[in-house]
């Protein structure tokens, strides 16, 4: 397997994160169906605030994201290793295409950000390490740091002088994904979420087709 086919991989799921997250925050106003810091703030300010009501949306985003992750840990711990990532994905690409279809019949998000916090929490419940920097997760404040950690490094002659180049990668994806996940909402509307459901399946597909003719997964995982 060669480092730009994993690389490549790894970033496409980034950038996937970031068009999940536009729409979930246009759709939301403010809230995240990817990044849970920003939800554990927006719920700490509701209950600080005394606004339970404030509180129940973040608090159910929150909460959809950890059973993603533990749906996702689960079956990392239970699948065979070469299998991880297809079904993993698999479990993305039903929780996209559920909040697809409640999106499509109910025409708002709604119940449909669950599925997408869910669905983002299965990602991030297997990392995915090229060389040193995480790729395929939505933990983007940590590849930002390391991005600055190694560009100072390589300044200074103390690093390999391409070394941030994978955590500013990482960071870059995300951008995109999402700057897509707004242009493709603002002439898609709500329908723009078929658009991540369709790559986690192809995702899903290709992996799955990878693991069936090589013997080793497409990138290398380690579990949380």
């Amino acid at each position: 397997m060669t480092r730009p086919w994993q690389i490549g991989f790894g970033v496409v799921l980034t950038a996937l994160a970031g068009f999940v997250d536009a729409l979930g925050f246009i759709r939301l106003g403010g809230l995240y169906t990817s990044l849970m810091s920003g939800n554990t703030t927006q719920l700490a300010v509701s209950l600080g605030h005394g606004e339970p009501l404030g509180a129940v949306l973040p608090a159910l985003l929150i909460a959809a994201f950890l059973v993603g992750a533990v749906s996702g840990g689960a079956i990392a711990a239970l699948c065979p290793p070469r299998w991880v990532i297809p079904a993993v994905l698999g479990l993305e690409a039903a929780a996209l295409s559920a909040a697809v279809a409640l999106a499509a019949e109910h025409a708002h998000v709604g119940v449909a950000s669950l599925f997408l916090a869910l669905a983002m929490g299965g990602q991030n419940a297997v990392l995915a390490h090229v060389q040193g920097f995480r790729a395929g997760t939505t933990f983007v404040t940590g590849a930002l740091f390391a991005f600055g950690q190694k560009a100072a490094l390589a300044l200074a002659g103390r690093g390999p002088r391409l070394g941030w180049v994978g955590d500013g990668s990482v960071w870059l994806s995300l951008l995109v994904g999402a700057v897509a996940g707004t242009f493709a909402h603002a002439h898609l509307g709500i329908a723009a979420l078929a658009i991540p459901a369709c790559i986690a399946a192809g995702l899903c597909l290709a992996a799955s087709l990878f693991t069936l003719i090589y013997r080793q997964p497409p990138v290398t995982l380690t579990k949380i």
